[in-house]
């Protein structure tokens, strides 16, 4: 499945998506590495996300997981970050991408 084939249902933050190519290229290195299974440079990144914000359809848990997107000139992580959605970590059923620490989110089109 490519991204974005899976409607979400539920509240998202942005009504509009996103395309991969609108996001800043740091984002759009993370996607290739999510789809390649790594290597990631941080330790959390593949873990469960667990949508305690809420902002995300509601899911079982485990279906979501997150990545970092760096920052330039962070010292640590930074606030940006893509959730992935599917039972297969490599071919993800949706993805959404935050940029304020899951404060927003918006879908991520192919």
């Amino acid at each position: 499945m490519s991204f974005g084939q899976v409607q979400a249902k539920g509240p998202v933050t942005a009504s509009e998506p996103v395309a991969l190519a609108e996001l800043p290229r740091e984002a759009q290195q993370t996607e290739q590495l999510i789809r390649a299974g790594g290597p990631f440079p941080f330790v959390k990144d593949g873990v469960t996300f667990g949508n305690r914000e809420r902002l995300l359809p509601r899911r079982a848990r485990g279906f979501y997981r997150e990545y970092t997107v760096p920052t330039p000139g962070a010292r640590n992580r930074g606030a940006r970050r893509i959730v992935c959605g599917g039972t297969q970590a490599r071919q993800p059923e949706i993805c959404y991408y935050s940029e304020d620490h899951y404060a927003s989110f918006r879908r991520i089109a192919p």
